[in-house]
């Protein structure tokens, strides 16, 4: 294995080397209450604190020796190439669900007058229907009225940068969202990733032109040779059965893709929301997921046939038989408190970002289970979360690990 790939993950908890994120915007401003559930939030956030709280994350981690890239650095250069620009406008406009002839040619000529970064700033902020002065009214559609404020919507949920795609060993899943809301989040990707010149001609083990919905909170890469991936609200069974067969027709190292099946409920949104992965045996679990939890393996079969299994044992067991470990350790969410186990996972107690083995980081707000974690012998980093946890995300939603040591 070359660990000079720009793509290289192979566990959840080795030495996390370079992370991609995004520092929330004026998106986030542009969130107003009478269209909260469109855009997937359940409250408004202040601005002014969620930047804050993420500068103590991204500082946190660069502290660490992780290298911290952002996502509308590595647009800003692939957008030097006018031709990619034009074209990813296009694009853009087109999957903002604008089809008009009219609005199209005013928002073409309203982004021309930006600089690269002031562009990607622009699409991701969402564009109001006050910035546009003069549009040709050449169809029915750019003459009919509508009180919505946008022309196109502002992408709020983009901080999470674990969702659009995900690394798993030296190849992405480029995934395809289960809200219209989320999908030009991937568009964003797809450009990253065709252009480039750190990150194109990676290996695609499931590409965003395709039908069924997989996203990044619901895959973990528990070792060379295990990918867990939930099917959750948000992920559809198709997709995981499609990203296993490719996975495993490649020469990459993995033997089996174990399916969580989790309840389909906002609460627990994506498997890294009710369960992530800390040490080499441990691993952080709300606890109400367990009694009604399903697992199902996928290995290669013969031929084109995938091998498909349901695994009637407890979790711990599971773990214990595809890891390869005498023992696993599942800590309770909440340490065992009900109460709190509640409180604590609704704002992503149990969604931790592994540093390296035995070193996570958290929000502080969730102390009842960064002490549970502490008294495993875990260290915890934790940072301010008063605004952040408002999307309904934690520090592994809002990071996607490039690259990580293999482990030991």
């Amino acid at each position: 294995m070359n660990t000079d790939n720009s793509i290289f993950v192979y566990s959840e908890i080795g030495q996390l080397k370079s992370v991609l994120l995004h520092c929330p915007g004026e998106e986030i401003e542009n969130i107003v209450p009478d269209y909260l559930r469109r855009l997937l939030f359940d409250e408004i956030a202040y601005l002014k604190q969620a930047i804050k709280e993420h500068n103590q994350f991204a500082q946190l981690l660069r502290n660490e020796g992780v290298e911290v890239v952002y996502l509308t650095d590595l647009m800003k250069e692939v957008l030097q190439s006018e031709e990619v620009k034009k074209q990813f406008l296009l694009d853009f406009i087109k999957e903002g669900r604008i089809d008009t002839e009219g609005l199209t040619e005013a928002l073409v000529e309203y982004f021309s007058h930006f600089s690269n970064n002031e562009l990607i700033h622009k699409c991701i902020s969402g564009v109001r229907k006050e910035d546009l002065h003069h549009i040709k009214r050449k169809s029915l559609g750019d003459m009919v009225k509508n009180a919505y404020p946008f022309y196109l919507d502002p992408i709020p949920n983009l901080y999470f940068q674990r969702d659009p795609f995900a690394s798993i060993g030296s190849g992405i899943t480029l995934n395809v969202m289960s809200a219209n809301t989320r999908n030009r989040e991937t568009l964003f990707a797809k450009y990253i990733f065709d252009h480039h010149p750190r990150f194109k001609n990676i290996r695609r083990w499931y590409d965003r032109d395709t039908t069924h919905a997989i996203e990044g909170g619901d895959i973990l890469v528990l070792s060379e040779k295990v990918v867990a991936i939930g099917i959750s609200l948000r992920t559809e069974a198709e997709a995981i059965e499609k990203t296993a067969r490719n996975l495993f027709e490649s020469n990459e190292s993995f033997e089996t893709v174990l399916a969580f099946d989790i309840p389909k409920t906002r609460a627990y949104m994506h498997l890294d929301t009710v369960f992530t992965m800390v040490d080499y045996d441990q691993f952080t679990i709300f606890p109400q997921i367990e009694s009604p939890l399903d697992v199902y393996s996928i290995r290669k079969g013969i031929g084109d046939h995938l091998q498909i299994s349901s695994e009637a044992d407890e979790l711990s067991a599971i773990l214990k038989k595809y890891l390869d470990l005498p023992a696993v350790n599942l800590i309770p969410c909440g340490n065992g408190d009900p109460i709190a186990a509640g409180r604590e996972q609704w704002n992503d107690g149990s969604n931790t970002l592994a540093i390296s083995p035995g070193k996570v980081v958290c929000y502080n707000r969730n102390y009842v289970t960064n002490e549970a974690l502490r008294q495993h012998n875990i260290e915890v980093l934790e940072f301010e979360s008063y605004e952040l946890s408002r999307g309904r995300g934690g520090p592994r939603c809002m990071s996607m690990p490039l690259v990580r040591d293999i482990l030991h």
